[in-house]
């Protein structure tokens, strides 16, 4: 019997939750050799005897799912027990106890979480404010931002406000260049702006700015990868942040979505005072 598992992410929607407790799941195990297959927007019983004829015909099967209308979700799992297939409903029971919690009956209605309302609208406006002003472009607009991010090249700053935007937050992001001074709005202690520094190690910048450097086939730019260069960028970058006491960030061993987090607390904080 093969150790390699076909795993099925089966969604009634787009599959997003899914994929991403999938993946919160899978990184709890070392040894987990698998090939994952997403179907999205499966609201029918032959969607579903479609999918279990194909798991049927490879060994180690394994379906999750995020199906909300209770008849399909009990047909999926009655399908599978006919099969041996293991079969897991990452939403079911969840919303059962949540009924049950808040004495109401659940909608089940599916991709309910993706409904055009006031912060649908919200998270579109807030992506096209951050796509706007990337990488230091308007400035002018500083007082509109939720969220300021400063920091030196490569320090996550492009992405991290991506991601924000996608959460509802407006954010700008400020490249630190040498011999640049900082917008002057920045520097005003009465402006109540949510501004955070991010910085890494001065060697895993200079790793990646060398990658950079050699995908982007870009040449005499010694000082953007000098080691020496790099520490002193990093250096006048705090004594930048300390002089106004922004917050700050260690990016250097920090996912994305990890960075993100921090920066949620801090503007959660800064906001209840």
């Amino acid at each position: 019997m093969s150790n390699n598992y076909n795993v099925y992410l089966i969604s009634d929607s787009t599959g997003e939750t899914l994929d991403r407790i999938f993946l919160s799941l899978k990184s709890q195990f070392k040894n987990f050799d698998h090939k994952k297959k997403e179907f999205v927007f499966v609201r029918t019983e032959q969607q579903i005897d479609k999918i279990i004829n194909e798991c049927r015909s490879l060994e180690n099967s394994i379906i999750l799912y995020t199906i909300v209308e209770t008849k399909l979700a009990k047909y999926i799992t009655k399908k599978s027990e006919q099969n041996n297939i293991p079969c897991f409903g990452v939403l079911g029971s969840l919303i059962l106890n949540f009924s049950k919690l808040l004495n109401q009956k659940a909608s089940h209605t599916p991709s309910a979480q993706h409904v055009l309302d006031e912060d649908y609208y919200k998270r579109i406006e807030a992506i096209q404010f951050t796509m706007g002003h990337d990488d230091g472009k308007k400035t002018g607009d500083i007082k509109k931002s939720d969220i300021i991010l400063l920091g030196v090249s490569r320090t996550s700053k492009t992405p991290t406000s991506i991601y924000l935007a996608n959460r509802g937050y407006k954010t700008m992001n400020i490249p630190l260049v040498l011999n640049q001074e900082i917008p002057n709005d920045l520097k005003s202690f009465n402006l109540k702006l949510c501004v955070i520094g991010l910085y890494a190690d001065p060697q895993r910048l200079s790793d990646i700015r060398r990658n950079r450097v050699s995908i982007m086939n870009e040449k005499n730019i010694p000082t953007y990868t000098n080691l020496q260069a790099i520490e002193k960028e990093v250096d006048d970058s705090k004594k930048l942040f300390k002089k106004y006491n922004w917050p700050t960030i260690d990016v250097t061993r920090k996912s994305v979505e990890e960075t993100a987090a921090s920066i949620i607390k801090i503007y959660d904080i800064q906001k209840n005072k």
